[in-house]
Formats: C-alpha cells, structure tokens, sequence
C-alpha cells in the first residue's frame, strides 16, 4: 500500500467522524434550546392566565363591592321607612333592632360597660396569665375522665 493512500482514507475517516461528532453536538444542543424554548412558551402562557385571573378577581371584587352598597342602600331605606311607620303609627320612638346591630360597636360597649376579662386571665395583673389556670384539683385529678378520640 502507498503511503499516500493511507493519508487519503485517514483525512476521509476524520472528516467522517467530525461530521458524526458534530452532527452528535447540535442535536444535543437543539433539544436544550427546544426544551428552553417549550419553557418560555409555558412561563408565558401562566403570564396570560395570570393576567387573565387577576382581571377577573377585580371585576369580581367590583361587582361584589356595588352588591354591598346596594344592600347598604337598601338596608337604610328599610330602617328609614320602618321608622317611618313606626312614628306615623304612634310608635314610642325609634324602633329597637332585635338583631342587635348598631353603629356604635359591640352591645357591651352601648351599654356602657366594659367588656368581662376572659376567665383565663388573672384580674389585676395586666394581662398575664393567672397562675392557677389550668391546674386541677387532687378531687378533679381522681374524678373518671371521659374518653378522648
């Protein structure tokens, strides 16, 4: 065999193998750029539904909104014509709410009096935690328990 021959099939066995080995590199780097690429696509599409969420809460948050008022509106047009009723009838006075709601807060505070400290809380001692609260008594302790489950 000539020694140029050898050389000739050497280069065309390299060039072979460059073109594989290359061939080899871009179809790995295409299928990251097309999985980067279906990425973006689905980062995009949770953008739109998103967007097209958040207009859909504020139109909600609207309408709810408009609701209440027109319920307000109602509401006082009730009270202002039961009051009406009430003094045309010779009623004594505005008419109680037997819901107890009123604008002035809570009924203990309409009262005049002031809200109970929780029972868990010691009387006189700024809101600490009484000492005793919670600890049974040696009669409670032997009393039978129920269940738990």
């Amino acid at each position: 065999m000539d020694l140029s021959k050898i050389s000739w099939i050497l280069a065309i066995a390299c060039l072979l193998a460059g073109i594989g080995l290359g061939a080899l590199g871009y179809h790995l780097l295409n299928t990251s750029a097309a999985s980067l690429q279906k990425l973006r696509q689905r980062l995009a599409e949770s953008d739109r539904e998103l967007t097209a969420l958040r207009n859909g809460m504020d139109d909600h948050l609207d309408e709810v909104s408009r609701l209440v008022a027109a319920l307000q509106r109602n509401g006082e047009a009730l009270a202002s014509r039961v009051a009406q009723d009430a003094r045309r009838l010779g009623g004594k006075g505005e008419p109680t709410s037997r819901l107890g709601v009123s604008a002035s807060g809570t009924p203990s505070e309409r009262d005049g009096e002031a809200p109970a400290m929780p029972r868990d809380y010691a009387n006189d001692s700024g809101g600490t935690l009484s000492e005793e609260f919670g600890l049974k008594d040696d009669d409670d302790a032997k009393a039978p328990q129920p269940p738990r489950y």
